[in-house]
């Protein structure tokens, strides 16, 4: 029931990406930016100096910095460890205990922490929606359009897009900033947000959205 050791596979390429069903252009004025379960514990299977963890982070990263310059809102998802097994949910019959509270297992990676003026939700269920205020803060930000990035593409960001479209909030699946089991999921993952709920773009699309000093940030 433990998250399995995840091979080295790459990452999706910006011109291979599935063509989305959904009109949508991402809009600065209306986009934040989801960094979903980005924790040590969903990390550690990953190995750290082959594909695709590297480049996740770092597009993650990118990305970021340009929101923050940008002045759209960045929000992380961050499950909080030994939780009790009442509400953990049926996520145990599937995953097990999941995380201790030690900090090599809850932590947000170093490289990705949060900065000031950052909105950490505590993360209950796939979807960061579940037991959150995410949309209400979305709102009084006049925010209606979400860019999802982080772990794992098929679980969490796949539910997290959903659920956005499911409320009325267009979700955009950065794919080249999540990362999955395999190549096989993660392609997966992409083709059901294109033809179902929202966006598939490259990062070096959405930074193109920013503003130039942004997205130089």
């Amino acid at each position: 029931m433990a998250l399995p050791e995840i091979a080295s596979y790459p990452l999706p390429a910006p011109d291979s990406l599935p063509r989305s069903r959904a009109p949508w252009r991402l809009d600065p004025d209306r986009a934040a930016l989801l960094i979903h379960d980005m924790q040590r514990y969903f990390c550690a299977p990953y190995p750290r100096d082959a594909a695709p963890l590297p480049g996740v982070i770092a597009n993650i990263a990118a990305l970021a910095r340009a929101a923050r310059a940008a002045g759209v809102p960045v929000f992380y998802t961050a499950q909080e460890g030994d939780q009790l097994r009442a509400d953990r949910g049926l996520q145990a019959d599937l995953w097990g205990p999941g995380m201790s509270r030690d900090p090599d297992h809850q932590d947000i990676l170093s490289e990705l922490a949060p900065a000031e003026g950052d909105i950490v939700l505590v993360k209950h269920r796939y979807s960061a929606f579940q037991r959150s205020n995410l949309d209400s803060l979305m709102r009084a930000r006049g925010r209606d359009q979400l860019m999802i990035a982080g772990v794992y593409a098929h679980i969490g960001c796949l539910a997290t897009a959903a659920e956005a479209f499911q409320r009325d909030i267009q979700p955009f699946a950065l794919a080249d900033a999540q990362a999955d089991f395999d190549a096989a999921r993660h392609d997966m993952a992409l083709r059901w947000v294109a033809g179902c709920c929202g966006g598939v773009i490259a990062t070096r699309d959405a930074l193109a959205t920013l503003p130039a000093e942004a997205a130089c940030a």
